[in-house]
């Protein structure tokens, strides 16, 4: 079953997160995840907004997962400390 990484972002500092988009990319897509949205255009119909909205689709749970635990997505992850707020949720899809 599908699975979604859906995260909500507030940069703080674009300079590291920079960083953090150049080596996460490739560490997503080497777990096969797919951007579906990455930024773009939003409007906010209730809670709180968020600047920047990003939703991955992966294979599985599991593959999602795998991919935030890996090696190389911990290494990116390094660069958002301080440099953004984020709210980050794996989501199954439908069967």
């Amino acid at each position: 079953m599908k699975a979604y990484w859906i995260g909500r972002v507030n940069v703080t500092n674009p300079e590291s997160y920079a960083k953090y988009a150049e080596l996460a990319g490739p560490a997503i897509a080497k777990s096969g995840g797919r951007f579906l949205v990455r930024g773009g255009r939003h409007e906010i119909l209730e809670g709180t907004g968020y600047a920047r909205n990003v939703v991955i689709e992966f294979d599985s749970l599991e593959k999602a997962r795998g991919c935030y635990t890996s090696p190389e997505y911990q290494a990116a992850l390094k660069f958002t400390v301080g440099a953004a707020v984020r709210d980050i949720v794996i989501v199954e899809g439908l069967a």
